[in-house]
């Protein structure tokens, strides 16, 4: 895989562990409207499409369907106050994403961060994991007409660094990841443990996957490693 001149990164699920405080929140709310508390582990496989469709899956119980809408417009306001309150707070980064980014910040890439979270959350979350000025860009849901899987921000991201899309570089853990690379016309690399509604996400065929972002160096910049070999 040839160097990237630009590296869009996804964040829930790539970067950051935000299940802790996402699923805190749902089973706050659950209770505010007097319903049970789901637990962690069943939050863990309803994250990856907003935080509308996690309460729509929370209120339902499963990854599909529908909730009552009287409920959804009783639970989501109570969320959003929650999620506002407590985001950050017990969210983490993933294993080797701090040396990770260190490392690719030191190839003269071009970094930027795209996620489906709305911009109210992904920049104090950002900010309070201290990881925020890795980018030079930072594209949230609510950024653009359209999200992911739609590739147009991809593609907004690349025109602004003037960087083409074959030039470029998604980092993320879903399919819908996978989709916008594909549509952009950007190269996909998958992390092995985020967000997949649990299905293995090499299943999406991705360009690669990897078990950590330290894994990283030895793709992008092979050169490198065999320079420091010699």
């Amino acid at each position: 895989m040839q160097k990237p001149q630009l590296i869009l990164i996804d964040l829930d699920g790539t970067l950051v562990d935000s299940v802790p405080d996402l699923a805190y929140c749902v089973d706050e709310m659950m209770s505010g409207i007097g319903r049970p508390p789901h637990g962690e582990a069943r939050v863990r496989d309803w994250v990856g499409n907003g935080v509308e469709r996690l309460v729509r899956r929370a209120l339902v119980g499963q990854l599909e369907g529908e909730p009552d809408q009287a409920e959804f417009e009783r639970a989501y306001p109570l969320f959003l106050e929650l999620y506002a309150r407590h985001n950050g707070e017990r969210s983490r980064l993933y294993p080797g994403v701090r040396e990770g980014l260190d490392m690719l910040a030191s190839g003269n890439s071009q970094l930027g961060c795209v996620t489906n979270k709305a911009a109210q959350f992904t920049e104090p979350l950002l900010g309070a994991l201290g990881i925020r000025d890795y980018f030079g860009l930072v594209i949230s849901g609510d950024t653009l007409p359209e999200k992911k899987p739609d590739p147009m921000p991809l593609l907004h991201a690349a025109e602004s660094f003037g960087i083409e899309p074959g030039e470029a570089l998604m980092l993320g853990d879903s399919v819908s990841d996978v989709k916008a690379a594909r549509a952009a016309g950007f190269g996909i690399v998958c992390v092995s443990y985020g967000y997949n509604h649990g299905r293995d996400i090499a299943e999406a065929d991705p360009d690669a996957v990897i078990d950590s972002f330290i894994e990283l160096e030895a793709m992008l910049y092979p050169q490198a490693e065999t320079a420091e070999q010699l």
